[in-house]
């Protein structure tokens, strides 16, 4: 296999008028890059979690805008403009928890609204969305240094599911604030949970982090409770895909009780999170969680591991309530309760 660095590494790009994305199923056992021209491709992509992470979603999203732009035949920038409001339902429809997803297609029809004419449309979408690529780096490596230091010398850090580099276009959410505490010469080591049913800490967070040389111990899920409970972790931090005003937190399923675990035990839980993460108008019960098919519980590839026809319930986020959260890094500052005062604040002081 490949050596990889992964801090180099380039989840979701953008070459010569294609979309180039690290095909995240096949990992841990071969890095590959595929390579799309077509939105609906890329659409698909994300459906199927080729790529995956809210960010990098948000980010494949706007590229798959800047290819439905080139795509389009029409003459006319209404035309386009109709063409565009098609690709962008249907790529919303892909993973409608992550609001970076609804958020960059938001921005990037905004920008096509701007433009004067169709060729102009196609070129300012094309620079918006390798734009908003590169704001994804610089946003990680802020929040990487804001949670630094909430973690100390000899810290042992709990994460949950993968949001490192491969949820971003590259860095990392919470994995960018393990790296950062890391880079600031602290000595810290990482225990991941494998998180089932899609094994994204074993197959992608376990991958990074032991690329790049961090103390990395993969857990079963079902030993949360265990490792906290014989002082094994002094602190946890995951990614989120929807953060509400009222700090209630959407996250990978199993999120909520890693936090409630974290809570019983003492131990501080953080959430990072980027800006565009924040969904400041719904409230917790307005929130569709994807629920994902049964295949990916009643089985572990083609090997079955439930009897047939059993009924499952497999959704892929749950919510963690404002309670259980110390702190949620930001690429502007860290906010803690009462949270529905400090992200108030937060977005106050961006305006």
């Amino acid at each position: 296999m490949e050596e990889l660095k992964t801090h180099f590494l380039r989840t979701v790009e953008w070459k010569e008028n294609k979309v180039i994305m690290i095909d995240q199923t096949k990992l841990p056992s071969s890095l590959e890059y595929v390579a799309y021209t077509d939105y609906n491709d890329v659409a698909n992509a994300i459906k199927t979690l080729v790529v995956r992470g809210a960010p990098a979603i948000g980010v494949s999203g706007a590229f798959g805008m800047a290819l439905a732009a080139l795509q389009s035949s029409s003459k006319t920038k209404e035309d386009l403009l109709s063409d565009l409001e098609k690709a962008k339902k249907i790529l919303f429809e892909t993973r409608p928890t992550a609001v970076n997803l609804s958020w960059a297609l938001e921005q990037i029809m905004q920008i096509a609204k701007q433009s004067e004419t169709v060729s102009e449309i196609r070129n300012d979408v094309i620079v918006k969305a390798r734009q908003m690529a590169e704001e994804d780096i610089n946003i990680n490596k802020k929040m990487g240094k804001n949670g630094a230091v909430l973690f100390q010398d000899n810290d042992t850090i709990m994460t949950h599911c993968n949001a490192g580099a491969l949820a971003t276009v590259a860095y990392g959410t919470a994995l960018g604030v393990i790296r950062a505490t890391n880079e600031s010469g602290k000595n810290i080591k990482v225990i991941a949970t494998e998180t089932r049913p899609i094994q994204q800490g074993s197959r992608l967070t376990a991958f990074e982090l032991k690329h790049d040389g961090i103390d990395v111990s993969l857990i079963p899920d079902t030993a949360v409770g265990y490792t906290m409970a014989n002082d094994l972790v002094n602190g946890v931090v995951v990614g989120a895909d929807r953060v509400l005003h009222t700090g209630h937190v959407f996250n990978k399923i199993g999120t909520y009780q890693v936090a409630t675990m974290a809570k019983q035990h003492n131990i501080p839980f953080y959430v990072a999170a980027p800006l565009s993460t924040f969904d400041l108008k719904s409230r917790p019960e307005d929130v569709i969680i994807e629920q994902r098919k049964s295949s990916e519980v009643t089985g572990i590839g083609d090997k079955k591991t439930a009897p047939d026809g059993i009924d499952v319930i497999n959704p892929a986020f749950d919510m963690t309530p404002p309670e259980l959260i110390s702190g949620i890094i930001t690429e502007n500052g860290v906010v803690k309760p009462p949270f529905d005062e400090s992200i108030k604040k937060l977005f106050e002081a961006k305006k």
